[in-house]
């Protein structure tokens, strides 16, 4: 290992702490040592399936919490039939378990386990959301959640590190959603790939540790492999409220550090803005669409999941009533900020103006309820508003602050807050936030674990056995995509999907299906005549680490994918389930390929071992060179048909590893 010798930012200190294999040089592999580990429910039960079908014994990764917060709408008994296996699996595996009304993962982990300085991995891209205390943390494709809660390290491309210096302070009726939001304006949805971004300066002092939280939140939106902020007195406070003083350490960056990449945000110069349908980064000040009208206000997710961003709301309806035809939406975060709302009289506030009272949870922010009328307007603090994620293929839904959404709620169309007749509430958290850890259900012993059954049932069936990619590949191209393709295009969530996740063949009918709703029934004839591949362009796999996304279509027959970019995690969960990533060189050649084009690949594997580049056969159009960029570890994955496949065919080295 090659360690800087300069003085470090906080990223390289925390990675150095962790680091297992690997040079911190940018662009470079790197292996980390794992502490934590975070699953939700509807990609957790695929993680459970992936333990199984490794053998494992008991988690190494220490606590280890599965949350019940994605799949809450019983409508059928699909959904409960779930709880009951992942708390099966939690006492199989060692690990907590957090069940249905206690609230989102990424909140409420913050609350009860969250360490500054300790490392965690979660199967849910927003796992970035605990970097708002100091940790280090990664969201990643599940089956990369498995081998970390295995005691596997976490392999990653060692990210720039970016440093953005936070001036000034927020001005009234501006919040840290507001910032966010300027800084997807100026970057984009990819604006952030392979970074850290790390915020630092003296405009820290007025963002409490819930603001940050919305930042590091949605550093995921700019393709960002984690956000990262210093540990300081705000984070001791919000420990100390919580009864976790004791967790509470100093972490900062060395002075006279440096950044890979740096850049100032004046959070005095910022106003509410509001992100257009249907993407992150379509960012414009909230007066340039003020008048438009309204129909669903949504506060709450992990987008926006502080007490401070429900009170805010409370304080400003206090006496109102919500507009005729608009519909405001209340999504408490966790069971402990839905009891302090109550506790300080806010809960009244916000049911007597008409607001809607929904259960502690994601909901509408995965399509799991309130979905909005077909192309009416809806104003959401969620973190995404990509097409058809709220449950409505053809809405119109806006991101912006909680702020912005209540305005816009009281008079009836999208309004700048700065408009009310009213001082701004700046809010504070109770100096004791109510902390309840007896409604979680600990590890068992290991000598009882090991005796517990997982309580499977049709819908949690094993995972399928995958084949390894042949030594020439010859397959036609079934797809051809635009820019920005979503996990959310590929595997849709919501109510009618959602509940299936936990079955690879039963949610197979659904791959791509806003896309291209024949697509499952081609792949799925492709499968025994050698597969099929895929031509997508930039960004392709953003959003969600959904590791379904790939497993499911590598299920259907899926054997390569040709595209301009990738998205961090996407590339990787296609590696990690056998699927090979390929990026064309010259960004022109993705207009050579058509759907039904044959594609031949010889010597795939000779190939890929002597260069980051391979040929590419277009029967009938000529060749092409796209670049791979694979190790050699990941090559090995490839060439087993997956990790695990390759946890199977090196059963003694890799036991050896999961236990030293």
């Amino acid at each position: 290992m090659t360690l800087p010798d300069a003085p470090m930012n906080l990223a390289q200190q925390l990675i150095r702490d962790h680091l297992v294999e690997g040079e911190m040089t940018p662009g470079s592999e790197i292996a980390l040592r794992i502490d934590q580990a975070l699953l939700q429910d509807v990609l957790g039960t695929l993680v459970m399936l992936e333990l199984e079908a490794m053998g494992l014994d008991r988690v190494k990764t220490q606590p280890s919490v599965q949350y019940i917060d994605h799949g809450l709408v019983q409508a059928d008994h699909l959904n409960a039939e779930t709880y009951l296996f992942l708390k099966s699996a939690c006492e199989r595996f060692g690990v907590w378990y957090s069940g249905p009304g206690n609230g989102i993962s990424h909140p409420v982990h913050m609350e009860q386990f969250g360490v500054p300085g300790q490392s965690i991995v979660g199967c849910d891209s927003h796992t970035t959301a605990a970097g708002s205390l100091g940790m280090l943390a990664i969201g990643a494709g599940g089956i990369e959640v498995a081998m970390a809660m295995a005691g596997e390290p976490l392999y990653l491309s060692m990210p720039q590190i970016w440093g953005i210096r936070l001036e000034g302070r927020l001005p009234d009726w501006v919040s840290a959603k507001d910032a966010v939001l300027e800084l997807l304006r100026r970057h984009g949805v990819a604006g952030g790939k392979n970074t850290i971004i790390e915020y630092h300066g003296p405009g820290l002092a007025g963002l409490s540790a819930m603001d940050r939280h919305v930042l590091a939140n949605m550093g995921t939106e700019m393709g960002a492999t984690a956000t990262l902020f210093p540990s300081d007195d705000e984070t001791r406070r919000f420990l100390a409220a919580r009864g976790r003083e004791a967790d509470w350490k100093a972490l900062a960056a060395e002075p006279g550090c440096a950044y890979d990449r740096e850049e100032t945000l004046d959070l005095s110069s910022l106003e509410p803005l509001i992100a257009l349908p249907s993407s992150p980064d379509k960012v414009v000040p909230v007066r340039e669409v003020a008048g438009e009208p309204l129909h669903q206000a949504y506060i709450g997710s992990s987008g926006n999941p502080g007490y401070r961003d429900f009170a805010v709301v409370a304080e400003m309806v206090r006496g109102r009533r919500v507009a005729e035809g608009v519909s405001l939406d209340i999504n408490p975060s966790s069971r402990q900020v839905l009891t302090t709302l109550i506790g300080e009289g806010y809960l009244g506030d916000l049911v007597a103006c008409g607001a809607r009272l929904h259960q502690a949870g994601c909901n509408g922010c995965i399509g799991m309820g309130q979905a909005p009328a077909v192309g009416l307007n809806s104003l959401r603090t969620v973190p995404r508003n990509f097409p058809g994620r709220s449950g409505t293929r053809e809405d119109s839904v806006f991101l912006c602050s909680p702020e912005t959404a209540a305005a816009s709620a009281l008079a009836g169309v999208i309004s700048d807050p700065r408009s009310l007749d009213m001082a701004y509430p700046r809010i504070q958290e109770p100096e004791q936030m109510v902390v309840n850890r007896d409604l979680f259900t600990a590890p068992l012993p290991p000598a009882e674990a090991c005796l517990k059954p997982l309580q499977k049932t049709d819908n949690t069936p094993t995972l399928p056995e995958l084949a390894v990619l042949p030594g020439t590949l010859e397959v036609p191209v079934l797809l051809v995509t635009g820019d920005n393709v979503s996990t959310d295009d590929i595997m849709p969530a919501g109510q009618r999907v959602l509940p299936y996740w936990s079955s690879v063949y039963a949610s197979a009918p659904f791959t791509f299906e806003a896309l291209d709703p024949d697509y499952a029934r081609r792949a799925e004839a492709s499968r025994t005549r050698g597969g099929h591949a895929i031509v997508g362009g930039h960004n392709y796999g953003q959003g969600s680490s959904r590791e379904n996304a790939a497993l499911v279509p590598r299920y259907l027959g899926l054997q390569v994918v040709l595209a301009r970019s990738f998205a961090r995690i996407h590339w990787q969960n296609l590696i990690c389930f056998g699927a090979l990533p390929l990026t064309f060189i010259d960004a022109s050649d993705a207009a050579r390929l058509a759907q039904d084009d044959r594609l031949v690949i010889h010597d795939l594997h000779a190939q890929l071992a002597a260069g980051p580049t391979l040929a590419v056969e277009i029967v009938g159009k000529g060749e092409l060179h796209l670049h791979h960029g694979l190790t050699r570890r990941q090559r090995e994955l490839l060439a087993a048909g997956g990790v695990i496949n390759h946890l199977k065919a090196h059963p003694a080295s890799d036991q050896e590893s999961m236990t030293s």
